[in-house]
């Protein structure tokens, strides 16, 4: 009861906290917090580390527990202790692994620590780019709503202006449609940014694990420095998960080799026999014998050490793919950089003057209502791909720092 009534006095408390908009930064940390992804892999650091810790240890001891030459036949069938060959006995015995395996074994052991936390470092990278792009999207998806809006708002305006050139004859009836086709066409790009909308939002919530996830506050900034990405390729946690496996198949390598060092095994035993008769100790050693390592261990070390060629291989090459990636991905983003220049400094102030000149043309009676709709919905048009520019500069710029940098821009 007391849990109870502790917890419905705090619900009114963290749940507004709970459903703020949050701003780039924020909606980072929430995601690192919450995202099952990261504590799943962080399990999984944790279990290869306790798995650790008993790699490189001695198998526990055997305990044997037997009867031994019990007779089934003669005079003394089916009767303990009658003569002096049954004996009960007592024995333990003791698995001495060579020290090279123990050391291949604890080597193994650290190499699946550093698979695990590479896989860590993997799924935090990917988690905060989601998180990321998913706050970007949602950012100018809604901008670009925006700006949808205002134009429906303008056209209230237009409208009251043919209502008054209808009534004052000056207007062809059919005009009064255009407005409400203008209207339709921008319901259409209205209904596909709200789509737009969802999506992103739906990917916000998937990260952060809030239900009611929004935005707020200003993108970060879309700048770039390549040539510092460039020189920090090699710490990237896929590149570190290469790394890790190699380490690992060394490991693999090192065991192999290490079979061709025998085992033995120490053990001891005590047989009580039939008062009569004394009873008996037993002290013995088992060795392995390696005998034929051409056949058996040295296939395997050949193996093994092929497999971390591969290894070694495998990473040469996604190195490769990563610079020539990071290359392609920063032409690009110059690409999106000139395009949104272009676009701010030409294409936009065109199509507003434009539609004003239409516009003005239209008043004055030189120009019917239609075009200068089509040059208005034109000036929409390109301001809100003037955001989808910027959204695309700012895009670039995340999944580049995120993919091939700090997790921080």
């Amino acid at each position: 009861m007391r849990i109870l009534i502790a917890v419905v006095l705090l619900m009114p408390l963290t749940a507004p906290l709970y459903a703020e908009p949050l701003s780039f930064d924020a909606a980072l940390d929430r995601a690192a917090r919450h995202a099952p992804e990261l504590q799943g892999s962080e399990a999984g650091v944790a279990a290869a580390q306790s798995a650790a810790i008993a790699a490189d240890r001695l198998p526990d001891p055997k305990l044997d527990l037997a009867v031994k030459d019990f007779p089934v036949t003669g005079p003394d069938a089916g009767r303990l202790n009658r003569d002096n060959f049954t004996m009960q006995v007592v024995g333990i015995s003791q698995e001495f692994i060579n020290p090279a395996k123990r050391r291949a074994r604890a080597a193994r052991a650290q190499a699946d620590i550093g698979i695990a936390q590479a896989d860590q470092a993997l799924e935090i990278q990917n988690v905060a780019l989601g998180t990321a792009l998913a706050w970007i999207d949602l950012h100018y998806a809604k901008r670009r709503l925006s700006q949808l809006d205002l134009l429906d708002e303008s056209l209230d305006d237009l409208q009251s202006t043919v209502t008054a050139r209808l009534a004052s004859r000056s207007a062809r009836p059919a005009q009064a449609l255009e407005p409400a086709q203008l209207r339709a066409a921008i319901a259409d790009r209205r209904s596909a940014l709200a789509a737009e909308v969802a999506r992103a939002r739906a990917t916000l919530v998937r990260f952060t694990g809030d239900p009611l996830a929004d935005v707020q506050g200003e993108p970060p900034p879309s700048t770039i420095d390549g040539d510092k990405l460039k020189a920090g390729l090699a710490s990237l946690p896929r590149l570190r998960a290469f790394d890790a496996q190699i380490v690992a198949a060394d490991a693999e390598t090192q065991l192999a080799r290490a079979d061709k060092r025998p085992d033995w095994t120490v053990s001891g035993a005590y047989g009580r026999r039939e008062p009569n008769y004394g009873d008996l100790v037993t002290l013995g050693v088992t060795v392995d014998l390696p005998l034929f390592p051409k056949r058996r261990q040295e296939p395997k070390i050949a193996a093994r050490a092929s497999e971390a060629s591969r290894a070694r291989f495998a990473r040469m090459a996604v190195e490769r793919e990563i610079v020539a990636a990071l290359s392609s991905d920063l032409a690009d983003h110059r690409m999106h950089h000139q395009q949104l220049d272009n676009a701010r400094k030409t294409l936009v102030p065109l199509a507003r003057q434009r539609a004003q000149l239409d516009l003005d043309s239209y008043a004055a009676g030189n120009l019917d209502l239609g075009t200068a709709l089509l040059s208005t919905l034109a000036l929409v048009e390109a301001e809100v791909d003037a955001l989808a520019r910027e959204a695309d500069v700012a895009r670039d710029a995340i999944r580049i720092q995120f993919t091939y940098g700090d997790t921080q821009p």
